[in-house]
This record gives structure tokens, sequence and C-alpha cells, in this order.
């Protein structure tokens, strides 16, 4: 075999696991179809059980000096302004990160590569790698990539995204649906936080509700990014115009007096993507796993998609260097791991996620009232909001999974 794990895609959730494998002298070659690094502007807010995952991979630090620490987060009307805020304070003795840490997904991904580069020499990243096939057996998986090249390995990780060769090869199902809005993200320099802007924050409307992030980008003050829904039949070329993009921010960030000089925000970055909610029927069968977007896809509300991905690369890792290096029996491990991750991510991560998405854009008057006065409720209350917050920043989805046996 030329080695003995072969990872395709070198998002967070590839390098993640080449770095976890490598650092136990797992031999890896890690495939990547796009010539370097990509620039994903989308992802970038990590929750307190994933900063200690990456600590322990030896990246922590180097995301703390870049990365802004938010120690509350906000949820407003987009009428009448502050709900509800959060103080990460409360779950303190639980996390030695009390905080979420925004850092821009493609500034992890440089880090987790160098570290690869300093720490696991058995690791082997190669660009301009692009896959075309994947097969397995009983003995082993391989890959043929558009060079015509075939490489063999004991496994093979896939964290191919949305359209994975691998979970293609494993002939499982991606069930789930696309919501019909897209999201629009933009990003402005205007400092929020002079409107009392928390670093996080989601501002629900039944028309235009948003999240609201804080991100490092090159530098103080970093760029405040704004992510908003387009309805399915509007144009896409005219709503990343600037006239479009001036008007929506205008209009969401009104309740806080936030209208900068001249009236017009500093724009930087605009994109559109479409969103779903989709999990895998199987992460694991054969020679052939699945991580991250590969096995799992939803909307950001929550920022639980990326840590999600991170969460599979560590545990999956873990037990991959127990059947390679501890000789623990393959089968019963890759169902361990499918069993804690895909049920865990499909109560919590998907769960969750749809319900921050439904609590924002809700129509119903009454509805919509009860939902806000119940998150202002939970907010107000210590111990209920140290209860809501052991959820939504993932330590309960983390140890749940690892009770699982």
């Amino acid at each position: 075999m030329s080695c003995e794990v072969i990872i395709i895609g070198a998002g967070p959730t590839g390098l993640t696991a080449a770095l976890a494998l490598g650092r136990a002298g797992i031999t890896v070659t890690l495939l990547e179809a796009e010539p370097a690094l990509t620039h994903d502007l989308r992802a970038g807010s990590f929750h307190p059980p994933t900063i200690e995952m990456l600590t322990d991979l030896g990246v922590g630090e180097a995301m703390h000096e870049t990365g802004i620490k938010v120690p509350s987060w906000q949820i407003r009307d987009r009428q009448a302004g502050v709900v509800a805020e959060f103080d990460l304070g409360l779950i303190a003795g639980e996390t030695p990160y009390p905080y979420r840490l925004h850092l821009e997904q493609h500034r992890l991904t440089p880090l987790l590569l160098a570290r690869i580069a300093a720490v696991a020499p058995s690791v082997s990243v190669r660009f301009d790698a692009e896959v075309v096939a994947v097969t397995h057996d009983e003995d082993q998986a391989r890959v043929t990539l558009r060079s015509g090249e075939t490489l063999s390995a004991a496994y093979v990780i896939g964290s191919d995204g949305a359209r994975s060769l691998v979970r293609a090869a494993l002939g499982v199902g991606f069930e789930g649906f696309t919501w019909p809005d897209r999201f629009l993200v933009a990003s402005t320099t205007y400092d929020l936080a002079a409107h009392g802007f928390t670093g996080a924050g989601y501002v629900a409307d039944p028309d235009l509700w948003a999240a609201v992030f804080h991100v490092p980008d090159a530098g103080p003050p970093g760029l405040w990014r704004i992510a908003y829904p387009i309805q399915p039949e509007a144009d896409e070329a005219t709503e990343l115009g600037e006239p479009a993009i001036q008007d929506k921010l205008a209009t969401i960030l009104a309740h806080a007096g936030a209208t900068p000089p001249g009236g017009l925000f500093p724009l930087k970055y605009a994109s559109v993507y479409k969103v779903h909610q989709r999990v895998a029927d199987c992460f694991a069968r054969g020679r052939l796993i699945l991580a991250g977007d590969a096995a799992h896809l939803n909307n950001p509300l929550g920022g639980m998609g990326l840590n999600g991905s991170v969460h599979d690369a560590v545990n999956i890792s873990a037990k991959l260097i127990d059947i390679l290096r501890h000789r623990a029996p393959a089968g019963p491990l890759l169902d361990l791991y499918d069993r804690q991750r895909r049920p865990i991510n499909i109560r919590a991560v998907q769960a969750m996620s749809i319900r921050n998405k439904r609590l924002l854009e809700e129509r119903d008057p009454a509805v919509r009232t009860e939902r806000l006065r119940e998150i202002s409720d939970i907010a107000a209350d210590p111990a209920r909001a140290r209860t809501f917050l052991m959820d939504s920043s993932m330590i309960n989805s983390v140890r749940d999974a690892a009770a699982i046996q």
C-alpha cells in the first residue's frame, strides 16, 4: 500500500485529521484538487470544545494570536433591538475557553498545514491532485487521480465536500433538503461594536433576518460579516450590486442607529451561496469513511458545521490510531464512529441549526412573540442560560457522543 490513510480534501476537516494521525506516526497522503489552500469566506466561529481540540493539536496559541474572543452573543429583533444576550462566562467551570473564537476558515487552514510540516513528517500533502474515482474491497481502498495515477491505503477518509466521491463509492444516501432562500454574506469595516453589537449576534425578522459576526480579516479593526436571505426569485447579480447591499444593511442595522458617515457602509467582500440540511445514511463502512461536509451539511446559524467537522476529524483519527497502531478490531470502532457522530449530528447540529433559522424568520406574530419571549426569559435566568449555552456551545454534544459505546 502507498500509505495507511488517504484523506481527500485539504479543508479544516482533512487537515485536522491528517495532523492528528500524523502526530501518531500514521502514514497519510492528503490529496487536494486545488493548486493551493482555498480562500473560504463563510465559516469562522469556533466553539469551546473545538478550541480545546485544536489547542491539543498545537494550533490554539496561533489561533488566539489573530482570532477575536467573543465572550457574549445576542439575539435581536429588527424592530425592538436586543431581546437576549448570553454570557459564556456562565460555563467557565466547564471549559478553559468560555467564549467563541472568531477566525476565518482560510486563516485556520494555513496554521494546520504549517503544524503538519513541523510535527508530522509521515504526512504527505499533495495539491493539484484531483480524485476521479474511489473503490474499496476487503483488503484495501484505492483512489484514482485525474492524472491516471492510482494510490492505495488501508482506509480513505472523504472530507471532499457536498459532492463527495467517497460518499458515492459507499453508495449511501444523503437525505435532507436545500433551503429555498439563498444566503448573501456582505462584509463591512464599519464598527458595529460602537452601536452595541457583541462579536456575534442574530437579528430576527420575518422578511430580512440576519447573522452578524466580527472576524479578524487582515487585522484591526477587522470585518463585520452580515449574512441575510435573498429570495429564490431574486437576481443574484442585482443582489450582489452595491446599491442592493447598502439598502439591505441599512434596513437590518437601522434599529441600532448604525449609520456610517455619508450613509454608505464601506464594503469589502460579498458572496451568495445555497444552504443545505443533509446527513449521510452512514459515516463509515469497510475501508471508506466520511467526515465534515461529505457526511453532513447544515445552515450556518449557530456556527456548528465547521465545528462539527473538526469533531468528526478528531473522533475518527483516534479510532484509526487504535486500529492501525494498537491492532484494535476495525469493524466495532468504525461502527462506533458512526454511532457517535451521526445521531449527534442529527439531534444536535441539524435540529439546532434548523431551530435557529426558524426562530429568526418566524412570520406568525403570536408564535414569533412567544419564541422571542422564551429566549429572553432563558437569557435572564442564569441557570437556564447555562443549560442553553451547554447545548449551543456544543459542549453537551461532544460529551454525549463520547458517552456512546
